[in-house]
């Protein structure tokens, strides 16, 4: 493609999305030029290696042979480390968060959050730690660096040097959810044979501050189911929260 154009990534990920989209999601993950294949065994994978290098020689595609990698058991792929059970958090990125110097302008506040919550589904209530810090992104507030805010920048890195390993989901069992709310925000757990999955938060909304408990606890659940629809979808889930008249949600007339 021609250098130069604003829209050129755009435009190869629809080519790369169209030449491998029979495979995608199958055994081909693909992010602009970065191409991931996944296979449960050797022989498996060797099939899928053959199929992938043919779409690319058939399309006129080449890959730069040092910079490929093969039969690997472990890869580094969008800054998260994976395995054939486990996902992990890159730690050379994280390195980047944790020698972070203390924000002093709105624009630097918004760059942290925007690295910390690349790391987002590791940290549980994330939300709910960040506050502070968001409080100080919007226009209407006055930037101060408060006790609260350093508080929330040093729990922040510390949560993310500390982050779990999540497990990797599987289509062979079934899923569990837990969800809660409180006035500072909505919070999910994503669960699978009793490990952790993905953490989901968010802080409320301006008209859900009035909400009465129920429809929080309710709110929660609803955005759990959201936001995890593509692991839930066409799966049995069992569904855990502690306001108990959601219960009966589906026999109310």
């Amino acid at each position: 493609m021609p250098f130069g154009l604003t829209n050129a990534p755009a435009v190869f990920m629809d080519l790369m999305n169209r030449i491998f989209q029979s495979y995608l999601d199958k055994f081909i993950i693909v992010f602009i030029d970065d191409i991931l294949i996944y296979s449960s065994s050797e022989e498996e994978h060797k099939e899928h290696l053959k199929i992938a290098l043919r779409v690319l020689r058939d399309k006129k595609l080449y890959a730069k042979f040092s910079k490929c990698a093969f039969w690997l058991q472990q890869v580094v792929f969008l800054r998260h480390i994976i395995n054939s059970s486990s996902i992990a958090v890159d730690p050379s990125k994280i390195e980047a968060i944790t020698d972070w110097p203390k924000p002093t302008t709105v624009i630097e506040v918004r760059s942290f959050l925007g690295l910390a919550g690349y790391y987002r589904r590791f940290v549980e209530g994330f939300s709910k730690i960040a506050l502070p810090l968001t409080q100080l992104t919007k226009k209407i507030v006055r930037f101060e660096w408060s006790k609260a805010c350093d508080e929330s920048f040093q729990e922040l890195k510390r949560c993310l040097v500390i982050a779990p390993v999540l497990t990797i989901p599987s289509t062979s069992e079934n899923f569990v959810v837990y969800s809660d709310a409180s006035r500072k925000g909505l919070g999910c757990v994503l669960m699978q044979g009793g490990k952790v999955i993905a953490y989901a938060s968010r802080q409320l909304k301006n008209h859900e501050v009035n909400y009465p408990t129920h429809d929080l606890e309710l709110a929660a659940v609803i955005f759990a189911l959201k936001i995890w629809r593509h692991y839930l979808y066409g799966t049995k889930c069992e569904i855990f929260t502690d306001h108990k008249s959601l219960k009966y949600i589906f026999t109310q007339k």
